[in-house]
């Protein structure tokens, strides 16, 4: 836990942040998380893993930023992104023409995926977010607020905003030498929308806001947010981390947000060894088969992952080509490599650096979806050039395999959990015992 304390500490610490018992979701220690002064943190007492930072009004400040990153949102959905012209002829982009352009050539796969995580999953994260925030506000809560608040938590790993923004910085240096480009106002927006998104992020506090939930409706059948749960027979929320009983007769609910409750993540090792094997056989497509082709004058060849690397060494463009080589090639590989070996070691029962393990699981959840660069910057790129007989650049194979091993090592580390480690680790140490 983290004893710091702030300003004030002589004043009693605020009721907002109960004493209450807590399951830590990387390694299953069951620990009392004490009242926190807002700034102060709490973390798990045997893998490191933060439980909790307590904020200074993460209600109020969070729904004035989400509220800036609606209208923000709003221009940058309506407004364009980009505006290219060559030989005379001009073009102009928004959000939308990536997705549609793709779709048009016949990569529909493609599209719904840059259209989910670059504008269905930010916007639905932010209305739901302000939904629940402004609900809180008022003396009779909304309906349903705890399970939109819930979805939120399965939103927010495809909500790739700041991601889809270095795409678009990507496609910005490869497009100089190919046409005349002007930015929208639409860029503009999205650069905004990322430092709101990030501040908001920062400030929300999450267990507050269950909290709140849980004063605004004592009568929701849960156990109060302030008392200590009796630990036996118990099992933790995957999402809010309630503790709530077990079910002999069925699959329990949670009685807080109505998540199902495991004790363990249901099949976890053979889904996340399905979804990583799924992820190593895309991987050899997607480095051999072009993600885009560039035809300038009527002559041009395929580019590959590598092969877009190479073009930038040759730009002179050394940051960025180091930036995207780590993102496409070097963490899908470190991605890989990393969970099988937690995957193996779990299954020889090691009890071998267990909280380095955890930490590189944790690493390798939050880095996966920064492997979309790539694919970002694909759907801006055919969206902007079509420029007839004079440029045009066309997306391949090699796209829709690259976005299909992000995606599936990203719910391969979603799948996995990694309690299984410690748990497989003591009953490795209980059979010698």
């Amino acid at each position: 836990m983290d004893p710091a304390a702030g300003p004030g500490s002589a004043q009693p610490l605020p009721d907002t942040t109960p004493r209450r018992l807590w399951e830590c979701p990387d390694c299953g220690l069951r620990q009392v998380v004490p009242p926190l002064w807002p700034g102060t943190a709490a973390h798990c007492l045997r893998c490191n893993r933060l439980l909790r930072r307590a904020r200074r009004d993460p209600l109020g400040r969070g729904l004035a930023l989400n509220l800036a990153a609606l209208v923000l949102l709003g221009i940058a959905c309506l407004m364009p992104l980009m505006k290219v012209s060559a030989g005379g002829m001009n073009l102009s982009a928004n959000l939308f023409s990536g997705p549609e352009s793709l779709r048009s050539d016949g990569l529909w796969e493609l599209s719904a995926v840059v259209l989910f995580t670059s504008v269905a999953a930010p916007v639905a994260q932010v209305l739901a977010t302000t939904y629940v925030l402004a609900g809180l506000q008022l003396r009779r809560p909304w309906r349903h607020l705890r399970q939109v608040f819930a979805w939120i938590e399965w939103l927010r790993p495809w909500s790739m905003v700041e991601v889809y923004l270095l795409g678009v910085f990507v496609a910005y240096v490869k497009l100089i030498d190919l046409v005349h480009i002007e930015l929208g106002p639409a860029l503009y927006a999205l650069c905004v929308l990322m430092l709101i998104m990030v501040a908001a992020e920062a400030v929300l506090d999450r267990q507050a806001v269950w909290e709140a939930l849980d004063r605004q409706d004592p009568g929701g059948g849960h156990a109060p947010c302030g008392s200590l749960q009796p630990m036996a027979g118990t099992i933790a929320c995957e999402v809010c981390g309630l503790l709530g009983p077990s079910d002999p007769d069925g699959p329990a609910h949670c009685r807080r947000c109505g998540a199902h409750l495991h004790a363990r993540k249901p099949n976890s090792m053979a889904r996340a060894w399905a979804l990583m094997i799924a992820a190593i056989i895309f991987y050899g497509p997607a480095n051999i088969y072009p993600v885009l082709t560039v035809i300038q004058l009527g002559s041009g060849a395929p580019s590959t992952i590598m092969g877009g690397v190479v073009e930038l060494l040759g730009s002179g463009m050394y940051p960025l080509a180091a930036l995207v080589f780590c993102a496409s090639i070097v963490v899908p590989v470190l991605k890989l490599i990393a969970l099988g070996a937690m995957l193996v070691a779990t299954w020889l029962g090691s009890a071998r650096r267990l909280r380095d393990r955890t930490r590189a699981y944790r690493i390798v959840a939050a880095i996966g979806r920064w492997s979309m660069i790539d694919v970002f910057m694909a759907s801006i790129l055919v969206a902007l050039v079509h420029f007839g007989g004079l440029v045009n650049i066309s997306s391949g194979f090699g796209a829709v395999a690259f976005a299909s091993v992000v995606i599936l090592t990203m719910l391969a580390a979603e799948a996995f959990d990694p309690r299984l480690m410690w748990d497989a680790a003591g009953a490795q140490q209980e059979a010698a015992a």
